[in-house]
This record gives C-alpha cells, sequence and structure tokens, in this order.
C-alpha cells in the first residue's frame, strides 16, 4: 500500500473526501516528524511508537574497492509495533 492507496482507503472508512483524507494524513505525518526532529517520542497505544536514536560515526568499507571509510554520527528513527499491532498480523 503506498500513500495514494492510504488516502483512498482512509477517504473511504471516514466517509470524507479524498482532499480531507490527504490533509490529514499530511497533518499526522508532519505533527509526527515535528515531535521527532524536537527529540520526544511518539506513541499510538496498541499500534506502536517512533523515537530518534543517535548512531556513533563508526568506520566502514566501500564494497567496490575494500578501502575504509569513515560513515558520520547520525540520528535514525526506530518504530517498535504495540502488542494489538504484532498480534494482528500473527
Amino acid at each position: 500500500m503506498n500513500k495514494s492507496d492510504l488516502i483512498d482507503a482512509m477517504a473511504a472508512d471516514a466517509g470524507v473526501t479524498k482532499a480531507a483524507a490527504k490533509k490529514a494524513l499530511e497533518s499526522f505525518l508532519g505533527n509526527v516528524e515535528g515531535s521527532l526532529k524536537a527529540g520526544n517520542r511518539v506513541s499510538l497505544v496498541g499500534f506502536g511508537s517512533w523515537s530518534v536514536s543517535k548512531r556513533a560515526a563508526r568506520e566502514g568499507r566501500n564494497p567496490q574497492t575494500g578501502k575504509t571509510i569513515q560513515i558520520a554520527a547520525k540520528n535514525v528513527v526506530k518504530f517498535k509495533a504495540g502488542s494489538e499491532l504484532s498480534d494482528s498480523v500473527n
């Protein structure tokens, strides 16, 4: 399912227009992104939670040349599925 499929499904389930569903989805995604940028955790009980973790700088290898390279430190987003979501897919 891609973004447009999700918008179509949301519009059908909620009985709203596709434009309203798109606006709601973009608002949700923007608020999650903003909260993660601020260093906060986002939790939806039963669905899961998103958090930001710091990945330290490390050495890696270029697979074509085998040469050692430096990989910079960065923040990564992690998602942990909630118990209800995990149970529903098993």
